[in-house]
């Protein structure tokens, strides 16, 4: 996803400096006419706007508060925007961070995968001060569509933790009734067909449950990724005292598909699991 947004900035007509763990993948920016650099810090140093994009929230706190990190070698006045789905307290302890330094952050994750990355239309859910926000709007513009403040800093990414507390629950839901029909002796395909344009119909069950029927199960979404966003959520759920049953049968069905070997598998591999029963 990073990738694509990036080219979104290049193409648009800005400087961008780039760091990446396996410098390969970056090629394609590079040839573009992207800057590299060896680390996230130095990349930090070179750049008025930083936007880290990153699988887990460890990584966000490798990057950001290690010796000669984000937060060490930014300049003055520098806008942090971290896009990973992450935790909603580091998100606040970011924040805090960075304006002791004389620097803006904000937590900013996204919605809409790979494809929304490609194409430039992500949801963007941001959580931070509102002069910041409207600093990174014409930024955010350039990779999204539907971009919205929440908030004060963690807002985004709790925005972020009740859409996949939606997507993980709404999964366990076609896939249950698509188990259902096949059980019951009906063509899954057939009633697909009929239910997806009802009430019954979601994203996941229009895009997702085509590919998981036809054996496709390559991933835009990875399941270790889904597992990741439902222990923060599940954690920050902990923290404000709320249960969320339904969450927690979906992470416990998405850790049995991840204990058979399918965590690199899109979160369509979910239907897997119903079929071998």
């Amino acid at each position: 996803m990073g990738r694509s947004m990036a080219s979104h900035l290049l193409h648009a007509g800005h400087t961008v400096h780039v760091y990446n763990r396996t410098r390969e993948k970056a090629q394609t920016l590079l040839d573009a006419g992207a800057h590299w650099h060896e680390s996230p810090g130095a990349v930090a140093a070179a750049a008025d706007v930083v936007i880290t994009m990153l699988g887990f929230p460890i990584d966000v706190e490798t990057c950001y508060f290690s010796e000669g990190g984000i937060l060490e070698k930014a300049k003055q006045g520098a806008l942090l925007i971290d896009m990973t789905t992450s935790s909603p307290l580091l998100a606040q302890r970011i924040s805090v961070a960075a304006a002791a330094r004389g620097l803006e952050a904000l937590d900013a994750p996204v919605s809409g995968g790979d494809i929304g990355a490609r194409e430039a239309r992500l949801v963007i859910m941001v959580g931070g001060e509102a002069a910041a926000f409207e600093r990174a709007k014409p930024v955010l513009e350039l990779l999204g569509k539907n971009i919205a403040l929440l908030g004060a800093p963690g807002a985004g990414q709790h925005c972020k933790m009740a859409n996949q507390i939606a997507v993980a629950v709404g999964m366990v839901a076609w896939c249950e009734a698509l188990a259902y029909a096949q059980k019951a002796g009906l063509a899954p395909a057939a009633v697909h067909q009929s239910i997806s344009g009802g009430a019954a119909g979601s994203w996941a069950l229009t895009t997702l449950a085509p590919r998981a029927l036809s054996g496709d199960f390559a991933p835009g979404f990875y399941v270790k990724h889904i597992l990741k966003d439902m222990r923060i959520a599940l954690d920050s759920a902990a923290e404000l005292h709320l249960d969320l049953p339904g969450l927690a049968i979906a992470r416990k069905l998405y850790e049995q598909v991840a204990e058979r070997g399918w965590e690199d598998c899109g979160t369509q591999a979910l239907y897997r699991l119903y079929l071998a029963q």
